[in-house]
This record gives C-alpha cells, structure tokens and sequence, in this order.
C-alpha cells in the first residue's frame, strides 16, 4: 500500500464502511463489532509474499507493507516473518 497523502485515513474509513464496528454480527463476543473482525481476512489478506532482492524488500518506490487489525479485544499481537532461500 502507497502511505502518507491520506492514505491510511482512507483505509479505516473504507473499512469501517464495510464492515462497521457494531451489533448487527452473529458472532459477538467480545467488543460491539468483534463479529468484523472475523470477517476482515475476506478483505485485507492475513499473508503477504514479498520478494527480497540483495538483502531488501523489492517494493515499489511508494510502497510500504501495512498491518492492519482492527480488534480492538487483543490490542497484543506477533508478526511471523519467515524467509525462504532463493
């Protein structure tokens, strides 16, 4: 994803339009909206390959790799990083 320039606003609003934070979920435990957070993956995948070329990530001169979670019930989270030889 391309950062800076509103991007990132545009993101959450663009996510909170579809997949509001309230009551109207099946699954609600936890937080008003949890039931969203079950649904994100659908969106935003939950995995990334991105090539390494001599040691770097080889994006594209705007990009920049996002996490995005938006449970606000595990506020904790660990990023897998796993590299495979070329």
């Amino acid at each position: 994803m391309e950062l800076g320039s509103g991007s990132e606003p545009d993101l959450a609003e663009v996510l909170e339009r579809l997949l509001p934070r309230d009551d109207r979920y099946r699954h609600r435990h936890g937080n008003p909206g949890h039931g969203a957070d079950h649904l994100l993956p659908v969106f935003v995948s939950p995995s990334l390959v991105v090539p390494v070329v001599g040691g770097r990530m080889a994006l594209g001169p705007w990009q920049s790799l996002v996490l995005v979670d938006l449970n606000r019930d595990n506020p904790h989270r660990r990023v897998r990083l796993s590299f495979l030889p070329g």
